[in-house]
C-alpha cells in the first residue's frame, strides 16, 4: 500500500459524499465501513510482504545457505536497549554511590557500559578466519 493509495483516496471521497447525503446519524457506520476497507489493504500488504519474505527465506535456504542470513539488532531494539540501560543507571550510580562513593559509582559505570558493549557488539559480522573452500575455488 502506498502512501498515496488512489483506490482509498476514491474510497473516501465517496464516503465523505454519502455522509453529507445521509447526515450525521449514518457516520458511524461509515467511518467503520471505511476503516474495514482500509484494514483489508493492510492486510493484503502484511500478507504479501511476509509471503515475499519467507520465499525469500526458502530460496536462500534451497541454494545451500547454512542458514537463513540473520541481521544484527535492528534500531528500535538498539535504542530501547540502550534507553532501559540509561534509565537504570541512574538508581543504580545511587545506590553505588551512597554504599561504595566514588569507587562503587566506578564499577556501577564499567559495568553498563560493558552490558551495552556486548549488545552492541552482537550486530557486529562475524570473522571467519577458518572458512572451508567451496567447489568453485581452486
Amino acid at each position: 500500500m502506498e502512501a498515496r493509495d488512489p483506490e482509498l483516496k476514491k474510497e473516501l471521497d465517496a464516503t465523505l459524499r454519502a455522509r453529507r447525503e445521509l447526515g450525521e446519524d449514518y457516520e458511524s457506520a461509515l467511518v467503520e465501513s471505511f476503516l474495514e476497507k482500509v484494514e483489508q489493504r493492510l492486510d493484503s500488504t502484511v500478507d504479501r510482504r511476509v509471503r515475499r519474505r519467507l520465499a525469500e527465506q526458502r530460496m536462500t535456504t534451497a541454494r545451500g545457505a547454512a542458514e537463513p542470513p540473520r541481521g544484527g539488532p535492528g534500531f528500535g531494539e538498539r535504542f530501547g536497549f540502550g534507553a532501559v540501560s540509561l534509565v537504570l543507571a541512574v538508581p543504580l550510580s545511587a545506590i553505588a554511590v551512597t554504599n561504595a562513593d566514588f569507587k562503587g559509582l566506578v564499577v556501577a559505570w564499567l559495568g553498563i557500559v560493558g552490558v551495552n558493549a556486548v549488545h552492541a557488539a552482537r550486530g557486529l559480522p562475524r570473522l571467519r578466519g577458518n572458512r572451508e573452500r567451496s567447489d568453485w575455488e581452486e
